[in-house]
């Protein structure tokens, strides 16, 4: 069994539709760049608010992706 190692790094996706679509947006654009993404954890969500509606979602994300041998 080979041991890996991990980095790790925060990225924020944002939405005007929901969480869920925020996260997704978030690791979708980060895997553009950033190769063998394992995991991530939600640290923070917050929102954007406009006349008593939500109008945006923003959602923080630490991601967890392993480094090449």
């Amino acid at each position: 069994m080979s041991h890996h190692v991990y980095r790790l790094t925060e990225v924020v996706g944002s939405s005007p539709d929901s969480i869920e679509d925020a996260v997704r947006t978030a690791i979708s654009k980060a895997s553009r760049t950033v190769r063998n993404i394992e995991w991530f954890e939600t640290k923070e969500i917050r929102g954007q608010v406009n006349d008593g509606e939500v109008a945006h979602f923003q959602v923080t994300l630490k991601i967890g992706f392993r480094v090449d041998d």
